[in-house]
């Protein structure tokens, strides 16, 4: 397996591919990979000649510096992993210095309004970092095609938008959420529950599930009462918010219109490990 901590190292170990008329696939990460990451880099393996997989802690997308400091760190694990799914894959693993340089900082980003809603209104400049590392990571990379996961629906439409605004020439790939057997979406905080609060964690998509039912016959405003209220007589898992919103426009919806298809976003406290999941409602 090629490993490459150099932006230069890897273009050199690109070019040299010569991929002409085969596609180049790529899965950017911040590592402490699961089965979720797997799930992305596997469709990408099976639909590209090759699949280039970033692990990068990207400091410019975190508006918590304690969150930053917490995130979990486990490149030779990550390896092994990746291994175990194909040694073909070449992994690109930079310094922040080979990344940003010696300015860490954020381009600024407008998405037309889509980093306003849900995780804009509570993580302030957090998808002025993400747009900044994942053009960054396109410009280098230079991929065919580009894969996420729906867990994180508002950044796949970012990047989508991104991708749009800026010619990046990339076909971004949105994949289904990959659920542990409870319902709970993989995500690399999850690691970071107690297991109490992992043993009470796949509330979340229960509650989720219940709230699509509840979208059949009651508006988004009763649906989110529902929904608060249920958070509400929870003594280990604290709502910080419940959003039913246009999957295009990402706004929040007033009256139902049969055209438009709908998605339930939450984010969730399980002590101070946050979690967030979405579901499509129509």
């Amino acid at each position: 397996m090629i490993i490459c901590h150099k932006k230069e190292e890897l273009r050199h170990v690109l070019d040299g591919l010569a991929l002409k008329n085969q596609t180049l696939g790529f899965v950017p990460t911040m590592g402490a990979l699961h089965e979720g990451h797997l799930s992305l880099i596997d469709k990408g393996l099976q639909e590209n000649a090759k699949m280039v997989v970033s692990i990068f802690v990207n400091p410019t997308q975190f508006d918590n510096a304690s969150d930053l400091k917490k995130y979990p760190r486990t490149l030779e694990s990550d390896i092994e992993m990746l291994k175990s799914l194909s040694e073909d894959i070449l992994v690109y693993a930079p310094t922040v210095e080979d990344v940003y340089g010696d300015a860490i900082a954020s381009e600024t980003f407008d998405f037309d309004g889509l980093e306003h809603q849900m995780e804009g209104k509570f993580r302030k400049g957090h998808f002025d970092g993400v747009g900044t590392i994942v053009k960054r990571l396109f410009e280098i990379v230079k991929p065919d095609f580009a894969y996420f996961g729906e867990k994180d629906f508002q950044q796949l439409r970012i990047i989508q938008k991104l991708v749009e605004k800026h010619n990046l020439g990339v076909t971004v790939v949105g994949c289904d959420i990959f659920r542990a057997e409870d319902g709970l979406a993989m995500s690399s905080r999850n690691q970071r529950l107690t297991k109490e609060h992992r043993e009470v964690a796949p509330f979340i998509f229960q509650t989720l599930t219940a709230a699509k039912a509840h979208f059949g016959t009651e508006n988004a405003e009763e649906v989110t009462k529902w929904v608060e209220e249920q958070f509400k007589k929870h003594e280990l898992l604290e709502l910080e918010y419940f959003t039913i919103a246009d999957e295009e426009t990402l706004q929040p919806v007033e009256t139902k219109e049969k055209s438009k298809s709908y998605r339930a976003f939450i984010a969730v406290f399980a002590g101070d490990i946050r979690l967030i999941d979405n579901i499509a409602l129509n």
